[in-house]
């Protein structure tokens, strides 16, 4: 690729920072409301509906999307707490270590495939053309332009970069309740530091089995490996569970919400933390969210990636039987692509917040001893495996490379369906009205049912 000047790059790495900051703070705003709706839907009552925006007798509630604003609003306001004995250095700046990172980390997150602005259209006589490039990519010098990646920085190292932030997560929560002067704190601190340093040893060790696969620490040579070939949780099926779980326990919540939890610790580690101090704690969690949900689709669910489509157009093939191939211009390839790998995130998130309000809180010492005791031997059994097969398969015979390639064909078929049919039940689901039925759970329930049931009050909207 040719070099660009600085008035070339300063533009597109600008949008590229506003899109990716904008998403993940967006998308962590709306994760609160969504906890909130998502725990009333499985609980039966009403969720967030008290926040309304009055205009003369018109009442605007928005779903309840008002609250996430006002709960924005109320941790400016509220007042800034320090306690009298706390290091008031160090306790101003947990926030901002827990915090950071976690924006520092999609820097290197692709959102899409190279963009080649030469050729996204050109004008002719006949008019604007909006040409197509070759699915293996294209030499920007050739024709006298330049590419630009969809990621704010594609370095090298990758998800390297990735691991050396990820870790100061830790000093944050340390500091903050080392710095606080109180002993709920310290032991908030404590168990936070301890999970994250286990848990982060399983991601490690569950991703290098897909680097020694793709062969590549950068992301976004990952997610062309797996548009080639198969999508990682096909190919590294048990690295995408543990990494799954452990992800989890590293954004501590829910089931592995150990080093805040209520009944224990108060709040943990950022018990003595109020405005916007602790609504940076707050939001830090839920960016976690959005960021591990950005690595996992990028890692095991093909990135922005769609089975059969290519930077050329959609190709459905298996093996060597083309069923269907249509060129489509750069342009729509390139924006399906960024819409495509920002709606696996949303999938995803929405997955986790499934996950928060559908398992029990573990114990410490059962969080700790499904680190270290089962996640770990089963990401080093992951590793060894995945080593054994690669050496296996180094120098594949004619057959068996044919076998290889239709076998990766077929999952994205299998994934095409899948996609498919999720999207028409969700169709279906949205246009139909809603029902509801009485469950009947527990002795008490059923002596209360058969007696002409419970009488309840009114709830107040």
């Amino acid at each position: 690729m040719t070099p660009i000047d600085s008035t070339q790059w300063i533009l597109p790495t600008v949008i590229k920072i506003a899109i990716m900051i904008g998403f993940l703070i967006n998308v962590a705003a709306l994760l609160t409301w969504l906890d909130r709706r998502q725990s009333a839907m499985m609980q039966d009552r009403i969720g967030p509906n008290r926040a309304v925006l009055k205009i003369g007798k018109f009442e605007l509630r928005v779903a309840g999307l008002l609250h996430t604003a006002a709960d924005g609003l109320k941790f400016f306001f509220k007042e800034d707490f320090v306690p009298p004995n706390a290091d008031k250095l160090l306790f101003g700046l947990a926030p901002i270590l827990a915090m950071m990172p976690v924006l520092a980390l999609v820097a290197v997150i692709p959102m899409g495939d190279t963009v080649f602005p030469h050729l996204l259209w050109r004008h002719t006589d006949h008019g604007w053309v909006f040409p197509a490039i070759s699915r293996l990519g294209v030499e920007a010098g050739r024709f006298g332009g330049h590419a630009i990646e969809l990621a704010v920085a594609p370095l090298s190292s990758g998800i390297l970069f990735i691991f050396a932030l990820a870790g100061q997560g830790i000093v944050g929560a340390a500091i903050a309740g080392w710095s606080s002067d109180n002993k709920f704190s310290l032991m908030g601190a404590l168990r936070a530091a301890s999970q994250m340093v286990s848990y982060e040893v399983t991601i490690g060790l569950s991703l290098a089995g897909a680097f020694m696969l793709y062969g590549t620490v950068r992301l976004d040579d990952m997610v062309r490996w797996q548009g080639e070939n198969c999508w990682g949780i096909f190919a590294q099926p048990a690295a995408f569970f543990l990494f799954f779980a452990s992800a989890v326990a590293e954004s501590k919540r829910i089931p592995f919400d150990l080093p805040e939890a209520e009944s224990e610790l108060v709040s943990g580690y950022f018990t003595e933390y109020s405005g916007m101090k602790f609504g940076m704690f707050y939001f830090a969690e839920y960016m976690e969210v959005v960021t591990s949900s950005m690595l996992l689709v990028t890692i095991f669910l093909g990135g922005w990636q769609l089975p059969f489509f290519h930077r050329d157009g959609i190709t459905i093939a298996v093996g060597d039987w083309v069923v269907v191939h249509q060129v489509i211009p750069h342009i729509w390839m390139s924006i399906v692509g960024v819409v495509v790998f920002f709606g696996k995130v949303l999938a995803v998130c929405v997955f986790q917040a499934f996950v928060r309000w559908s398992l029990p809180r573990f114990r410490y010492d059962q969080l700790m001893k499904l680190g270290w005791r089962v996640l770990l031997p089963l990401s080093l059994g992951n590793l060894f495996v995945t080593g054994c097969v690669i050496l296996a398969l180094d120098k594949p015979s004619v057959d068996l490379a044919a076998g290889l390639k239709v076998a990766a064909d077929l999952s994205q078929l299998a994934v095409a369906l899948v996609i498919t049919i999720f999207v028409l039940r969700g169709i279906v689901g949205f246009s139909s009205p809603a029902r509801r039925s009485r469950w009947i759970v527990g002795t008490s329930a059923e002596f209360a049912d058969a007696r002409g049931g419970t009488e309840t009050g009114p709830m107040q909207a």
